[in-house]
Parts: C-alpha cells; structure tokens; sequence
C-alpha cells in the first residue's frame, strides 16, 4: 500500500517517565498497521528537515488512531514532547515491514523489549493470540508500559542495576527464570539483539528482531540505514539491506549483527 503523509490531529499526550512520552494521535493510516512497524513523524521547527522514526505501541483502526511511544533525545522529540490534544503533526506512513504472527500459530513466542524498544512489543503481545509470556529489560526501576503488558501476559523484568526483577539483561532473566519457547520476537538495542540470536541459535529456537536504527528518509531511497545480510540483496545485488523498507523486521539468521 501507498505511503502517505496525512496531517494527524493529537488525541492525547502523557509523559510516561523521565523523558518517555505517550502520544496518541489520530490519523485514517491507523488502519494499516500491522506490529513493528513505524511512522516519521515531522517537527514543524523546519531547520529539522526529516522525519523523526517512532514506532508504533498500539494501533485503533476503528477509531483511526495511532499510540507511539518515544524517548526525548534531540531537538525534534522534544518538539513533539510539547504537543498537546488539539493539535497537529505532520506523518508519513505506515513505514516499514512488521512481524508476521500468522506464521507463528500453534507456537509459544517469548516477546523481548529492551529500552524504548518495548513500546512496539506491546501491540505485538496484544496482537498474537496464542501462547505467549514478555521479557522487558529496563536501565532501572522506571517501568514504563509494564502494567499494560501485565494485562496481555506473564511479564518478567530484567534491570541492569537490579531495582526490579532479574538483575542484568534479558536473557539473564530467561534464564534465571527458566523461560521456554519457539519463537522469540524482540526489539531493542543491538547489543541486546545479539544476544537472542546466539540465544536463540544456541537453543534451536527462531528470531525474529526489530533493528533500531537512525534512518532519514524512512522509504529506502538514501541508503542510510543498511545492515549487512548472510545473501544478496534483489535489489542492491549486495550483501546488504534497508533497514526501513527492508526491515525493521528480520529473522535473526538473515542478518550480520
């Protein structure tokens, strides 16, 4: 389906934590969201040319609205940080290949977050109806969306400094835990994408990771965003692939990470 830059009117806006906002807008691209996909959301400060990436934490097709939850960390999130209901923003979308759940029927999927890469997770825990349980690590106690992953399954919490849950990476609490399954689908930074896949490779299990990355265009056309792939690309004819177009989405083993 096309890609569309539609004006979005804000619904609401909450600061979940310290520099994490929750934004609901609504915008009639709502309905094509699938999880793990994202939209460029555009500052109206127009010396910040590009859309700024956010993925999506919840789509309402019916009432045509988007959830994106997002960390400050520049001068253009912290435009958007000041936005209030009523307004509007600029979006393009919907941005992206997401995680295909039908392909998981009959399977437990352990769903991993780490960082501002759980807000994503939580449509995709919403979405599969099957057996599932979430693996969220947090910098510190700061919780933010656990209450609501609570609602959709067994949540374990992983803290690098041990103020809640497993101390240490989410694997240590897979592990202190004792967590099985097929599938794991996460995303979050890259040290921790590393290591689900050789957890996952190590423990006859499929991955599938959302790559994070800074990405300009968000339509594949300036090549910022590549990563490299175990097979030649049909498009480039290299070793390598669009994180936004391509991705953010792929199976752990086609990737070079």
């Amino acid at each position: 389906m096309a890609k569309e830059k539609q004006t979005a009117v804000v619904v609401k806006q909450e600061k979940l934590t310290e520099g994490v906002y929750s934004l609901v807008i609504k915008a009639p691209m709502a309905g094509q969201a699938r999880p793990g996909q994202f939209v460029a959301v555009f500052p109206k400060d127009k010396s910040h040319l590009l859309g700024r990436p956010i993925s999506i934490c919840d789509a309402d097709p019916a009432a045509e609205t988007l959830r994106l939850v997002y960390r400050v960390a520049g001068n253009g999130t912290a435009e958007f940080s000041a936005l209030q209901s009523g307004n509007t923003v600029d979006v393009l979308g919907i941005l992206g290949n997401g995680y295909d759940l039908s392909i998981f029927a009959g399977k437990k999927v352990i769903v991993i977050g780490g960082g501002i890469g759980i807000p994503p997770m939580l449509m995709t825990a919403k979405q599969f109806a099957g057996e599932k349980v979430a693996v969220l690590g947090y910098n510190g106690g700061d919780l933010f969306l656990k209450e609501e992953f609570d609602k959709e399954c067994t949540t374990y919490v992983a803290t690098m400094d041990g103020s809640a849950g497993t101390k240490g990476t989410v694997i240590d609490a897979i592990k202190a835990e004792g967590i099985t399954g097929d599938v794991i689908l996460a995303c979050g930074p890259m040290p921790m994408l590393r290591a689900v896949k050789e957890y996952a490779k190590g423990n006859g299990m499929m991955a599938f990771i959302s790559l994070e990355e800074r990405m300009a265009c968000g339509v594949g056309a300036c090549l910022g965003c590549v990563t490299k792939t175990t097979e030649v690309h049909h498009h480039t004819n290299v070793e390598n692939a669009r994180i936004c177009l391509d991705g953010p989405v792929f199976n752990a083993e086609d990737v070079n990470i």
